[in-house]
């Protein structure tokens, strides 16, 4: 947290553009909360677990690919839809109850706001669930807005919600930050 801080104070900065999942809110569990309560649901058994190679795949897809994907190579559930209209409802209750905050997020938003730092959020997940886990884990008061590549239209394997995020900041490219965690996106 140091080091930040310090690159912060020797770096110019007037944006950031914070992706949600895995960089400010630690939410790599929620596909094992997935897969529990699918179990639960679809097999009576709460140890469910897909293939690794299967939990794998749909890590990189969208929902309701993966969702069809899960119906197809597990038999469970009576069509993707099903599994699609379920996975939304439990990820709206994981957001709400079990995704926390990352060590040292709090702090670092804090201080960026303090510098005058105008920020928003990039992220792959739904809009909803974004505001959802924004409030759960009280930061939203931190961020001007929120853009989801369901609404862009692109994943982030193209620069598309960088773009637009940096030109409702308004802020020099040069000196707007991105902070994200997913190789695709880096790439």
């Amino acid at each position: 947290r140091k080091e930040i801080k310090e690159g912060v104070t020797k770096m110019k900065i007037d944006g950031a553009i914070f992706d949600m999942d895995g960089t400010l809110v630690d939410s790599l569990s929620v596909w094992e909360f997935i897969w529990a309560e699918f179990g639960k649901t679809y097999l009576n058994d709460e140890n469910f677990r897909p293939s690794k190679e299967a939990d794998k795949t749909v890590r990189t897809m969208v929902l309701d690919d993966a969702m069809e994907y899960i119906h197809k190579t597990c038999s469970i559930g009576s069509s993707g839809k099903e599994l699609t209209a379920k996975a939304n409802e439990l990820l709206i209750i994981f957001y709400k109850e079990k995704a926390k905050l990352k060590k040292g997020a709090l702090e670092l938003l804090g201080y960026l706001e303090d510098k005058g730092v105008k920020m928003c959020i990039a992220s792959a997940s739904a809009t909803e669930l974004i505001e959802i886990a924004l409030e759960a884990c009280k930061i939203k008061k931190y961020f001007s807005k929120v853009f989801s590549c369901r609404e862009i239209g692109k994943g982030k394997d193209c620069p598309d919600i960088y773009l637009e995020a940096l030109k409702y900041l308004g802020t020099p490219l040069e000196s707007t930050w991105v902070f994200e965690d997913s190789f695709v996106a880096l790439d």
